[in-house]
């Protein structure tokens, strides 16, 4: 049994004082405010629940930087995806593994507790699969272990280059199964989050454009009761070409022919009419917002003021992982809606905190779509909570919600503390237990990388 002591937290309830959280088998036994500490007890300031991140592509962080040039013609996602493509064929399993590693510590130590992991990239450089056909998946287990992190492992189906079940391209090789195959390497994938204890696998239908409509039937229906999660509406061109095959808008199209409820999370969401926002929000299901991506991208700006209104829930992940930072990811979130509506706190209620109506609705957002609820400093969730710096001058003197906007809107990870995943501490002042070694290594599969 563990016990945290904390001179202020945040539980579903609010923010109380001389908090008491008991943690035994990973899980939160009892929280109980306006408790005294004991001598046993790990005391701190400021304690808060760890965010998850819904969304990310791990072996995309090697490459973070690297796509700052500009070319000849003018540069967007497609120009962009095509750079990926080329960095994709060259990773091998070690490196892969290695590069997880990293990503999962900086995720740690930035606050988030759990990682939806969209993971495509599963064939040999030839194309063909491995001899274990989840070896790729099963390094990604390997670094979620090796790290600490909760891992919601989404093996991706892809199938097709376009709309309309258009052959797959050359260089989308590594990524390709049919709906055989990908039983498969669900299985392996099932296998290889076995050992974490706490791993979950969904399914991930890549994107109506590379998935025909009777593969996705099938691919969801594989799903049980795990999370489903689908890119969908980022660019404007995917709407454009989705009208031309099926006459719909893709969330439209989705929507009419797919029983969407609240284990779907729908990433990106980007492109939507009033009317899809509306049906989507009804739905259930989560909006998967990656906004430091979606700006690097020029994706656009998702429609959250219309979102939230019809009771919209979200959540945040960080995509290309080109920056690892819950304040960063949400502070990117409120500032994009600010500058298409020309206004100020824009994502919270009246009266309300907006870093307060951020980060939970983030962290319940989370939670329901990587297969977690519930979440919080309750009794019975998860214990993945953390720590914020009550030394640091930028939290001097703040309490309550004041607390959550300062480190949105003025601070980030440096402000992060110590950090908590199924009750084991894994960061402790700002720095994961295992940094060096997996920098080391990390930064000896950079060296081999750029020399290709």
């Amino acid at each position: 049994m563990t016990v945290v002591h904390a001179a202020q937290a945040l539980t579903p309830l609010g923010w109380n004082s001389d908090v008491r959280v008991v943690i035994e088998a990973g899980r939160i036994v009892s929280v109980t405010p306006g408790t005294p500490s004991r001598e046993a007890d790990e005391q701190h300031a400021i304690l808060i629940p760890a965010i998850p991140n819904l969304h990310s592509h791990a072996f995309q962080r090697a490459m973070a930087g690297l796509t700052e040039l500009r070319g000849p013609t003018e540069d967007n996602f497609w120009s962009w995806r095509d750079l990926m493509y080329r960095f994709a064929q060259e990773i091998s399993p070690d490196q892969l593994e290695a590069v997880a590693a990293q990503l999962y510590v900086e995720m740690l130590e930035a606050g988030f507790s759990r990682v939806g992991e969209f993971h495509y990239l599963h064939h040999d450089r030839d194309g063909r699969p491995y001899g274990n056909i989840a070896e790729m998946a099963t390094r990604l287990a390997a670094a979620a272990n090796e790290t600490g992190i909760g891992l919601t492992l989404l093996p991706v189906f892809y199938a097709h280059a376009n709309f309309g079940a258009a052959p797959p391209r050359e260089d989308q090789r590594r990524f390709i199964n049919d709906v055989r195959g990908y039983e498969r390497l669900l299985d392996g994938c099932r296998a290889a989050v076995k050992a974490l204890g706490t791993g979950i696998v969904g399914v991930a239908p890549h994107s109506l454009r590379a998935v025909a409509p009777d593969e996705l039937t099938a691919v969801a229906a594989m799903a049980g009761d795990a999370p489903i999660h689908i890119h969908i509406s980022e660019q404007t061109k995917e709407v454009e070409e989705c009208l031309a095959w099926s006459g719909r808008r893709p969330v439209d199209w989705l929507l009419d022919h797919n029983a969407v409820n609240e284990q779907w999370c729908l990433v990106h969401a980007t492109h939507m009419t009033e009317g899809e926002t509306a049906r989507l929000a009804k739905s259930g299901a989560t909006a998967g917002l990656c906004p430091i991506t979606e700006a690097n991208l020029g994706d656009g700006v998702f429609n959250a003021r219309a979102f939230i209104a019809s009771g919209g829930r979200y959540g945040i992940g960080s995509d290309s992982n080109v920056q690892i930072g819950i304040a960063d990811e949400l502070r990117m979130l409120e500032y994009s809606q600010r500058l298409f509506h020309r206004a100020r706190n824009v994502m919270a209620a009246e009266g309300r905190s907006t870093g307060r109506a951020l980060f939970q609705s983030a962290a319940i957002g989370g939670a329901l779509s990587l297969g977690t609820n519930p979440a919080g400093l309750s009794a019975g969730a998860p214990a993945d909570f953390l720590t914020l710096r009550r030394e640091s001058t930028a939290l001097a003197s703040r309490k309550g919600d004041d607390i959550l906007d300062t480190w949105i809107f003025t601070g980030g990870n440096s402000l992060v503390d110590c950090v908590w995943v199924n009750g084991k501490k894994a960061v402790s002042g700002g720095r994961h237990h295992r940094r060096d070694e997996v920098a080391r290594k990390f930064a000896g599969v950079m060296r081999d990388l750029s020399a290709l």
